[in-house]
């Protein structure tokens, strides 16, 4: 038998160091370049030197891979899909250790010799020699080890079952690699002549609430639209004011309507829906100017738990038809004391009827010629161009202002949930009985993990009525933004997330939990491989 190389806690933290030191921000050129690196440390497994069309990379867009590695058992008819991003968010917060970000071991040393700058609750934990600081520890390159280890052992010990390990980039701001890994997995389905029994996340625990300290298990994965809006109003010098209307008046209104409205509170299971925040409000124009400001936008995030995006995005038009009437109320009221004439009355308008009526008046070529002339500003990202392209049709179709223009804008994230799936029960059974008797770790359920994950775009439930909306009111929709909802929906096994224990994803100081990753998450992933192996 093969001596194996990641198999203990002290080798677990080897792999991790080095994977972490591989720097993979989303969109940066690290990023581009892991899915090589990988591989080339995957190749030199014996199972893929053996099976090297088991080791692949894939394209995804922004000339972005995502690797996949397959092991196969010659008897086994099951799959467990092994599921890691290996994007990170930026590192500039850690300021003069940013060089150290990626350097666990090292920026470790230097911030025990610098608590000083941390507050109390992430002294304790320097001090307490019980984690490991840095970009990536805990979420998620520690999943992607983890599975890695698996792989491994599986294919020297020979376990009964397949293990396709899928990992990807982008998961922090667009999951372009999800969404393109989607029929890839259908179509190792089709080729190896398999079933998907699980599809198997390993994003880290999350906290849910700053005094946490529990190990969760999570059954499904909230999702997440954003909504937007454009404020269209009528423009006038600074010094006739009532002769316009200013976007940011109209704004007000929209913005005080959708900030923590719990019309878009959703509880299922027992669990309840962040309420919706406003993620950016800003004005269109580019330059100072004292005519006055008459487009704006704003993305407000809204999350999910058993709605679709057409669920959603009627109530969001509803709320802007009374932030509206709102607005119209208290504007005709200034105007009749200032004995001025209304502009016009503040509308709602769908995007989808928006682009209606631009394409009756201005043709259909017209259209396309704006859109590709915005989809080429590669500055621009998909929410960006969502409102420049609603911009551009609005400003040749003034006549219908002032009026609010609502929309949808990437990413979206449907929810999903095996919560009361048999495999799934037992598998969260199994999980809590483990880690309580075996590593006296005890462990808690929750049915919608927190933090937004790749498992949105699997075992997907939703119908065409209920995505429709988001495809004809997503401006960059079919552009440089698709969802395969329809290949989704195909992924049908059911979801899990199992991840290590850790604290302050995306802050300065993420780290995590030593013996939980090295020791006991371990355990508690390849118990849970076996268990599912031998389950009917």
């Amino acid at each position: 038998m093969a001596e194996l190389r990641w198999d203990n806690p002290k080798k677990l933290r080897t792999l991790l160091n080095e994977i972490v030191s591989w720097k993979s921000m989303t969109l940066s050129e690290g990023e581009r370049q892991f899915p090589a690196k990988l591989h080339a440390k995957l190749q030199n497994l014996e199972y893929f030197q053996q099976f090297p069309d088991y080791l692949s990379t894939h394209d995804a867009d922004l000339r972005r891979k995502f690797l996949t590695a397959f092991y196969k058992h010659p008897d086994a008819k099951e799959t467990i899909c092994l599921i890691s991003h290996f994007d990170t968010v930026n590192t500039e917060e850690y300021g003069m250790l940013e060089p150290l970000a990626t350097q666990p071991e090292e920026l470790t040393k230097v911030l025990l010799e610098r608590q000083d700058e941390v507050q109390e609750e992430v002294r304790k934990d320097l001090e307490s020699g019980d984690f490991l600081f840095g970009r990536g520890t805990m979420d998620m390159k520690m999943g992607l080890v983890m599975h890695m280890s698996l792989i491994e052992k599986a294919s020297v010990e020979k376990w009964p079952i397949n293990l396709l390990l899928l990992t990807v980039p982008d998961e922090e701001v667009s999951s372009s690699g999800m969404r393109y890994a989607v029929p890839v997995l259908l179509d190792f389905q089709k080729k190896h002549q398999f079933t998907y029994k699980l599809f198997l996340n390993s994003e880290p625990t999350f906290r849910q609430d700053p005094t946490d300290t529990s190990n969760y298990v999570y059954t499904g994965s909230i999702g997440k639209i954003l909504a937007a809006s454009l404020f269209y109003g009528k423009e006038t010098h600074a010094g006739e004011p009532l002769s316009g209307m200013t976007s940011p008046y109209i704004a007000s209104f929209m913005t005080r309507e959708m900030e923590w409205n719990d019309l878009f509170q959703e509880t299922a299971l027992g669990e309840t829906t962040p309420l919706p925040v406003t993620l950016q409000q800003t004005d269109l124009r580019l330059h100072y100017s004292t005519q006055t400001p008459y487009r704006s936008s704003a993305l407000y995030n809204i999350f999910l738990m058993k709605r679709s995006a057409s669920e959603v995005f009627d109530i969001f038009e509803k709320v802007a038809v009374t932030a509206a009437e709102k607005c119209n109320r208290e504007y005709e009221e200034i105007c009749k004391k200032h004995q001025v004439k209304p502009i016009g009355k503040v509308k709602v308008i769908r995007y989808k009827d928006l682009l209606t009526y631009a394409t009756d008046k201005l043709g259909a070529e017209y259209i396309n010629e704006v859109k590709a002339d915005i989809d080429y500003h590669d500055t621009w990202d998909n929410r960006e161009k969502s409102l420049r392209i609603t911009d551009k049709l609005m400003i040749q179709c003034q006549e219908l202002a002032p009026a609010i223009i609502v929309l949808l804008a990437p990413p979206y994230y449907p929810p999903v949930n095996s919560s009361g799936n048999d495999l799934v029960e037992d598998c969260t059974s199994f999980i809590k009985d483990l880690a309580n008797k075996k590593l006296n770790l005890p462990i808690k359920r929750i049915h919608y993990f927190n933090g937004i994950c790749d498992l949105s775009y699997v075992n997907y439930s939703g119908t065409v009525e209920g995505w429709n909306a988001f495809e004809e009111n997503t401006p960059v929709w079919g552009d440089s933004y698709t969802l395969p909802f329809q290949k989704m929906q195909q992924l049908n096994a059911p979801v899990l997330n199992v991840g290590p224990f850790g604290h302050d994803a995306h802050k300065r100081t993420e780290r995590l939990n030593i013996k939980n990753a090295f020791e006991e998450f371990p355990v508690i992933m390849e118990e849970l491989i076996h268990m599912i192996s031998k389950a009917k």
